[in-house]
């Protein structure tokens, strides 16, 4: 099943690759390893996982004012997102979005959380807003 989602482009150009849906978000602080990119978040429902070339998938950012500064440690190391979905860009997950420059859309025609699943291959438009979404396993 291929389906799509009509956003706002938050930061243009285009990415593709599998879905990591974070319905919690992930917190900065203590939220993602600095040197691995992984989610080293306590009960995290994905924890253990790699950011590394997903497409980011959340609802917002969490926790302090430094979330953004996490994420680009973690790229300093060589470790980011191919692409954010978020279904609100808040002041921290604008910083992010910046800091890293990697395609982001938001604001989306539904709730990618519920939508999108972990795993699911997605294409993604920066500057469109579009999403395509190619269900994992069907």
């Amino acid at each position: 099943m291929t389906f799509e989602l009509q956003g706002r482009g938050a930061f243009g150009g285009r990415a593709e690759g599998e879905a990591l849906v974070c319905p919690e978000s992930i917190q900065g602080w203590a939220g993602i390893s600095d040197v691995t990119g992984r989610i080293i978040e306590h009960g995290h429902s994905q924890w253990g996982r790699s950011i590394d070339g997903k497409i980011l998938v959340l609802p917002c950012s969490k926790g302090s004012n430094g979330w953004s500064c996490h994420f680009n440690s973690a790229m300093v190391s060589g470790f980011k997102p191919a692409g954010w979905v978020f279904t609100k860009v808040d002041s921290r997950a604008g910083v992010a979005i910046a800091v890293l420059k990697v395609p982001a859309v938001s604001d989306l025609n539904g709730d990618p959380c519920q939508l999108i699943r972990t795993g699911d291959y997605v294409r993604m438009d920066g500057d469109s807003g579009r999403i395509e979404v190619i269900r994992k396993g069907e």
